[in-house]
């Protein structure tokens, strides 16, 4: 039986990707073929010669797939497909989520039970990852690929002379990196041409929009684009990859005494044919233009890092701690380590040298730098080709004492007029507008959950549909109330009807679930009579589903419905769409 094995992956911020290169390595040693494909990129026709799928899938917006997943789960939706489609292949599943969202694993969930009607054998129970659980989504992950590979070896044994390769051997590196006396073609420096969905957007604008002595920096970015092509629709999501800060990769590059080939050009090559480096990278770059536009250097490491790192470490001890980092029962000691105080992986590098890390494993050590997603707080019918975002920094502090901050949004908070982000993508997002701008607006928002609601209001409101309520909350209405000069100008119109909870101007707290309340007359009358749409937007959290029980009270006091019946109404609102909800955690 040949022993080969396929893993299909959909990531959107890489940590399907991580666990899918994890899976790979691990089937190296057991001298598997292996492949790590991206669901999208995998030709579908090779489906015949298939022994052995693990598919990887993360969940992004509210409960779908990945943006790199979507056309081959569109293929497997497709109701020509014959129905023994998968017979003969062995198969498994491996979902990544956060059970604080209402539609948990809803990929790997839906793949799994596609997978079975179309006459897969399921080899291994689905894991489903949480990022809910105290060791992240390791607490599922690593019992299942134990279990997973006592299956998978059952089935595809070792002949009698082979053996594994052992966990203290290092595998070959996944590239080759060169460096050049120099570039004999310029042309080889450039970055590839955008591809479809792609833009590079000019920064007009970057202003604080939260007073001063507030504790969170909240930004109003606005990006420009003069392209005929650039478009986009109220509630549409921005993509984009943050860079770091040259100065810090500096500091990093003399931390690791590479300092002396910061400026020299390198050349980056796969080990294999099925190894592929990002569309986006040049053919040959700088080495310090590698630390400060490709890999996350000052991302908080995974379990992979830790692995890796073991084979560089030149101190026994710190050996040691390593492999007890990623052991199944290490986990807590690498969660106190590692996840509580937001290490990063310079941090990590810090802490463990000595290291001696071969240029050549640069790429097997450090994750590449990945994408952030943003909804997009602006409509384009209000400000042709232009994109405005509402950003707000992340900043805090842990047990480390020093300030922590968020990659991108440490990159966009220095960002200034004249600079251009290369290749923004625009991705639709989970929520719409109403089928009719006959039918009311209702949009809850708070913080920087508006952003959102703002591209849906002026939308709406540029093409004259004026029956829109608008919930927003905040702390305190001098410090952060995002847009409240528009809002201001938009009630005066007679466009808005907006209700403000200010939740520390006052003794007691409120927040847009007790104003919800507080208006159930209007807010049943505008969902039951009005057929109003509903849309709800901000920090996943316990606010949803407070959001969600103030909406059953409304039913249930203005109804007249008992409590089984406001959860049938409400359930059916998300049915038809007529309520939606987009939160991140």
């Amino acid at each position: 039986m040949g022993r080969s094995l396929t893993i299909l992956y959909g990531s959107e911020t890489g940590c399907a990707l991580d666990v899918a290169e994890t899976l790979g390595r691990q089937a190296r040693r057991r001298l598997f073929k292996v492949r790590v494909v991206a669901m999208d990129d995998y030709d579908r026709t090779q489906l015949e010669d298939e022994k052995l799928i693990v598919f990887v899938c993360s969940t992004t917006g509210q409960g779908e797939e990945p943006a790199n997943m979507k056309k081959f789960w569109r293929f497997l939706l497709k109701k020509s497909l014959p129905r023994n489609l998968f017979a003969g292949i062995d198969c498994a599943v491996f979902g990544l989520g956060d059970s604080s969202y209402r539609k948990f694993n809803y990929p790997a969930k839906k793949l799994y039970r596609r997978l079975e009607q179309l006459g897969g054998n399921l080899i291994h129970t689905r894991g489903d990852g949480d990022d809910q659980h105290y060791q992240g989504l390791d607490g599922a992950l690593l019992p299942w690929l134990t279990s997973l590979w006592g299956n998978v070896m059952a089935k595809y044994p070792l002949s009698a002379d082979q053996a594994c390769i052992p966990d203290n051997q290092l595998l070959s590196p996944s590239f080759r990196l060169s460096f050049m006396d120099e570039v004999p073609d310029p042309s080889l420096l450039q970055e590839p041409v955008d591809l479809p969905g792609e833009f590079d957007m000019k920064v007009a604008s970057n202003d604080r929009i939260t007073a001063e002595d507030h504790f969170q920096d909240v930004r109003h970015v606005v990006l420009t684009n003069d392209s005929p092509e650039f478009r986009y629709n109220p509630g549409d999501i921005a993509v984009i990859t943050p860079q770091n800060l040259p100065q810090d990769v500096d500091a990093f590059l003399e931390q690791m005494h590479w300092s002396d080939h910061a400026n020299k050009y390198i050349e980056i090559h796969p080990s294999d044919d099925d190894k592929h480096l990002p569309h986006q990278w040049p053919k040959v770059m700088t080495f310090r233009d590698l630390f400060v536009k490709h890999l996350d250097i000052f991302a908080v490491p995974r379990r992979s890092f830790f692995e890796m790192l073991s084979y560089f470490v030149t101190n026994e001890d710190h050996v040691e701690r390593l492999q007890e980092f990623i052991s199944p029962e290490g986990q807590d000691d690498m969660w106190k380590y590692c996840q509580r105080p937001r290490r990063t992986i310079a941090e990590v590098l810090f802490d463990f040298t000595p290291v001696n890390i071969p240029f050549d494993y640069i790429l097997d050590l450090f994750p590449p730098m990945h994408p952030r997603s943003f909804s997009i707080a602006s409509s384009i019918k209000a400000h042709p080709q232009t994109m405005e975002l509402c950003i707000g920094i992340v900043k805090y502090k842990t047990i480390l004492r020093k300030i922590r901050r968020g990659v991108l949004t440490k990159w966009v908070s220095t960002l200034q007029p004249g600079y251009i982000i290369r290749r923004v993508r625009i991705v639709s997002g989970t929520m719409n507008l109403p089928p009719s701008a006959d039918l009311p607006l209702i949009a809850i928002g708070p913080g920087t959950g508006v952003a959102p609601m703002r591209s849906f209001l002026e939308e709406r409101i540029s093409g004259n549909a004026n029956n829109n309520v608008l919930f927003f909350g905040c702390r305190h209405k001098d410090k952060d109330y995002h847009y409240k000069e528009q809002w201001d100008q938009y009630r005066n119109d007679e466009k808005l009807k907006i209700f403000t909870a200010f939740s520390r101007d006052q003794e007691s707290k409120v927040y847009v679930q007790d104003l919800i309340v507080q208006q159930s007359a209007l807010v049943w009358n505008m969902i039951d009579n009005q057929q109003c749409k509903v849309i709800l937007s901000g920090s996943s959290g316990k606010m949803p589903d407070q959001v969600a029980y103030a909406l059953k009270q409304v039913f249930m006091k203005e109804g007249r419905l008992d409590a089984e019946q406001a959860e049938a109404y409400f359930a059916n609102m998300n049915k038809t769409g007529q309520y939606q909800e987009e939160c991140w955690s």
